[in-house]
């Protein structure tokens, strides 16, 4: 793993638990000689992340749409910072630069991004590994949503363990690096998505 795309919310959130999970994953990150791919931002877990990464050394690339630019929360001292036109073309340059994507806690824009990313892989339209955060049990809801989902036969039993799951981000990272994409039939081409 060369790159990985951390999506993750503008804001601190109401724990602390929060930008210590950011500090904890960024230099987990530079540990590991990863370039972190995420939104740009200099706000929020997403610039907690970003700092991180940069007082440890590490690489940041940033993709950020001009209009958010606009408003001057493009974090200022990134690796490289990609100007981009729309949100989706946010998500299309994360996907094609990164080799796996990590969800943090954050707010619905962090769950579109995920469930995106989550589906194209369902599809077959990428092998990378997808991993959520737990940071504070965060995402304890959404773990318990998968299995109903399983259970109510709108996922697959193949497709479950594609939602990989830790606290802690050097577990999630290991995950990553045992991942095996499950075998999926697909008919679909990415210009089809």
């Amino acid at each position: 793993m060369n790159k990985i795309a951390v999506f993750c919310g503008s804001s601190n959130g109401a724990s602390e638990h929060y930008q210590q999970g950011a500090k904890a994953l960024g230099e987990e990150l530079v540990k590991r000689n990863i370039t972190l791919v995420y939104g740009g931002a200099s706000v929020g877990v997403m610039g907690a992340v970003a700092d991180a990464v940069l007082a440890a050394g590490g690489q940041v690339i940033g993709v950020l749409p001009g209009f958010l630019q606009n408003r001057e929360i493009a974090h200022k001292h990134l690796s490289e910072l990609i100007i981009v036109d729309s949100m989706h073309e946010r998500k299309t340059v994360m996907a094609e630069l990164a080799d796996g994507f990590i969800a943090m806690p954050g707010g619905p824009g962090t769950l579109e991004e995920f469930f995106e990313i989550f589906t194209w892989a369902q599809l077959g339209l990428h092998q990378k590994p997808c991993g959520l955060l737990n940071i504070n049990r965060y995402y304890d809801p959404l773990i318990a949503m998968f299995d109903r989902m399983l259970q109510e036969q709108f996922l697959q039993e193949k497709y479950r363990p594609m939602a990989l799951v830790a606290e802690d981000p050097v577990q999630l990272l290991d995950q990553f690096n045992s991942y095996k994409p499950p075998a999926v039939k697909t008919y679909l081409t990415e210009q089809q998505t």
